[in-house]
């Protein structure tokens, strides 16, 4: 936006910039449970996480002992999507493997 000033001068007035924040990023997290078997977990977590297998062998072990274990932190878009591709692949096989996700 310019204006002038007495002298017929332009001036610019600069508009403040907004600060933008970072959008909310989200966990997901697999759920323990007793019928899931565990090398069906360390192949979810390869496959939909990108995790090689000692890293997801050690999530798998993380969810197993402490009752949960993070596979990622992601935009929510991409945290909804890869809960629904696992809970699908989980149900198809015939686990009960649940995956949720929290605000980190």
């Amino acid at each position: 936006m310019a204006t002038k000033d007495d002298n017929g001068t332009a001036l610019v007035q600069r508009e403040q910039k907004q600060e933008v924040k970072p959008p909310p990023m989200y966990q997901v997290l697999l759920l323990n449970d007793d019928y899931t078997p565990m090398e069906f977990v360390v192949a979810i977590i390869q496959e939909y996480f990108n995790k090689d297998r000692e890293t997801a062998t050690q999530i798998m072990l993380k969810v197993h002992r402490d009752g949960k274990g993070m596979c990622g932190i992601y935009p929510k878009d991409i945290a909804c999507t890869k809960v629904e591709l696992v809970l699908t692949h989980a149900r198809k096989a015939g686990h009960p493997l649940q995956c949720v996700m929290e605000e980190a």
